[in-house]
């Protein structure tokens, strides 16, 4: 029997979502900072509470829809969680709502290096 190759699409289409929803270089991360980016934690608030950065507005991903008009448009955007898995989901809600400039910053202790 030959090999099912019809099975490597949703392979490829993960592989591509994960890809394409990959955090922000560093370089691209200090440049952003210097042009005002907004840092935008979408932990929930006990998770910001217990260790969040100061400099960083929490919007929690499960309101971040409603929330969104609370963020400047004009202005770019980088989110963080825990992991990256809640801000790559984040960038999505983003990019529908408008924002140009909206990028993955993964972990929110990426940002201690940045800010500090």
């Amino acid at each position: 029997m030959d090999f099912p190759w019809i099975y490597l699409i949703p392979v490829g289409v993960v592989g591509y979502l994960l890809w394409s929803k990959r955090s922000a270089s560093a370089a691209d991360v200090k440049a952003l900072l210097e042009r005002g980016a907004q840092i935008v934690d979408v932990r929930t608030k006990g998770e910001f509470k217990a260790a969040g950065h100061p400099k960083a507005i929490n919007i929690p991903a499960d309101q971040l829809d409603a929330r969104a008009k609370e963020l400047d448009l004009s202005r770019p955007v980088l989110l963080c969680c825990d992991s990256g898995s809640r801000s790559g989901f984040a960038v999505g809600i983003l990019k529908r709502k408008g924002f140009k400039e909206v990028h993955n910053l993964g972990s929110w202790r990426r940002i201690q290096s940045f800010l500090s």
